[in-house]
């Protein structure tokens, strides 16, 4: 081995011999096998991150407010209100509302209009399908929506403290 390849081989280059192996030493110690207790760590942390940059409790609780909604105006119970031709306000009003919940999990920028959305078919909701889910449904489309209005992003907030001087 020449003084250049020795050099060059010690410095983390390939061998001299026309191929692309790394020398011996070149890669330093060999990769450690993932485990998967740092693999579910990842995902963890990952999640966290996701769920942190958006209004994850208020779409969650608007998805479940509408979906609580749909399911009542199929329930087989006499006390069943339909109201225009076949009910179908009844499913609209509850499928933009779940429509507007899944919004604000995939698009945050957006969530002061999809939040209003979905508190004013949540109150939609009390005349066209089954008194709002019997009120449940309503309340968690309010309480969703309404924590999706106030919600935040996490920098926008330490910025605004900053500047108040806080």
């Amino acid at each position: 081995m020449t003084a250049y390849a020795h050099d060059h081989a010690a410095a983390g280059g390939t061998a001299d011999d026309g191929t692309d192996e790394p020398t011996v030493g070149a890669a330093g110690p060999p990769p450690r096998p993932a485990t998967a207790g740092g693999r579910i760590a990842r995902a963890r942390r990952a999640w966290r991150d996701w769920r942190r940059n958006r209004p994850f409790w208020g779409g969650l609780l608007v998805v479940l407010g509408a979906s609580e909604i749909l399911l009542s105006v199929r329930a087989p119970l006499p006390v069943v209100l339909h109201i225009g031709p076949q009910g179908l306000a009844g499913y609209l009003v509850p499928l933009v509302m779940l429509v507007c919940g899944v919004l604000l999990l995939a698009n945050p920028a957006q969530r002061v209009f999809y939040s209003v959305v979905a508190i004013v078919l949540a109150l939609a909701s009390w005349l066209t399908s089954n008194l709002g889910g019997f009120l449940v449904g309503l309340l968690l489309g309010l309480v969703g929506g309404s924590l999706a209005f106030a919600w935040a992003p996490p920098g926008r907030t330490r910025r605004r403290q900053r500047r108040l001087g806080r």
